[in-house]
């Protein structure tokens, strides 16, 4: 790796948990390769997303998931376009319509998360095992607002499907093969922009919530999903490689064709990630959050929830 190479960091890109930016460079990708009035359908759903999330959309309620939330998702739509800017780099272009809806996919794969406004009872989180199918109700349900035609519901309901970490894609009808690579393409997007925000590890304290919660009986505590992210890891990397058909290498071709950068930005942040976690699991000798210093929210999470401290630690 060059000196330059080591010197860029994703965040050094585009301010990223700028909605406003994120859609603008989504647009910018877009149109290497597609007429920009093609582009509309994004935009707009793009903008009644955000509505949705901020709890302006007739109906619901405001995102009250802390992982979850719009952040993640203009992750995963830029980790999309990039993904889709490398493939087309590299191959004949997706067709328009196919990356038109892969984009709106990526809009609304976790819109399972959001409550109707009847729906007051604790927050979006106690949907997880079925925000998947939450989402593609939401999309049919909502279709109109967005004008999908019965194709585009059909086809965005598939990418949205290949987001369930535990999906075999080979239930899924794709139409083409184009089609399928744009599902993986959104599978492995929503993993790439969660795992290589800077804020990582900070956040996987929102995930443990958010899990509980839904009754996810898996962790214990905070602590113990920490330790298990590693071993979720290494079975997301079999996932990224074999379910989602290796797709992830063409963000590499992105930041080399497009900043210059001949590295894998996503899987160089994600592995720095679970180097520092797995610094943070071996050492016992202060409290696990002291050593999570992105974010002093941190330190103060939701005090009126129980935590607690790894055996061997001082409470906080």
């Amino acid at each position: 790796m060059t000196h330059r190479e080591d010197a860029h960091q994703l965040s050094s890109l585009l301010e990223s948990r700028k909605p406003s930016a994120v859609i603008a460079e989504v647009r910018n990708i877009f149109c290497r390769h597609y007429p920009a009035r093609a582009f509309a359908p994004v935009s707009r759903g793009a903008r009644i997303v955000r509505e949705l999330f901020a709890g302006k959309y007739p109906g619901y309620r405001a995102c009250n998931t802390d992982y979850h939330n719009l952040t993640h998702t203009m992750d995963a739509l830029l980790a999309s376009a990039r993904i889709v800017d490398g493939f087309n780099i590299q191959n004949p272009p997706l067709p328009a319509p196919v990356t038109i809806n892969l984009c709106c996919a990526a809009l609304l794969h976790d819109t399972g998360y959001i409550q109707e406004t009847w729906d007051t009872e604790g927050t979006g989180a106690k949907y997880t095992a079925t925000h998947v199918e939450r989402s593609v109700n939401f999309l049919q349900k909502n279709r109109d607002a967005f004008r999908f035609d019965d194709e585009s519901v059909r086809m965005i309901s598939n990418s949205i499907r290949c987001t369930g970490l535990s999906v075999d894609l080979d239930t899924i009808p794709f139409a083409s093969d184009a089609e399928q690579c744009a599902g993986c393409i959104l599978g492995t997007a929503d993993i790439l922009g969660q795992m290589s925000d800077r804020a990582y590890l900070e956040k996987l304290l929102f995930l443990y919530y958010e899990f509980r919660e839904a009754g996810i009986a898996d962790f214990n505590t905070e602590f113990d999903l920490l330790r298990k992210t590693v071993d979720f890891y290494q079975i997301t990397k079999k996932r990224l490689t074999e379910s989602y058909m290796n797709i992830h290498i063409y963000s590499q071709l992105y930041f080399k064709h497009r900043h210059g950068i001949d590295t894998n930005l996503y899987l160089e942040a994600i592995e720095r990630q679970i180097a520092y976690l797995e610094k943070i699991i071996e050492d016992d000798s202060t409290n696990f959050r002291h050593k999570l210093k992105r974010g002093p929210w941190v330190h103060e999470y939701r005090g009126d929830r129980d935590t607690q401290p790894i055996p061997g630690t001082s409470p906080q």
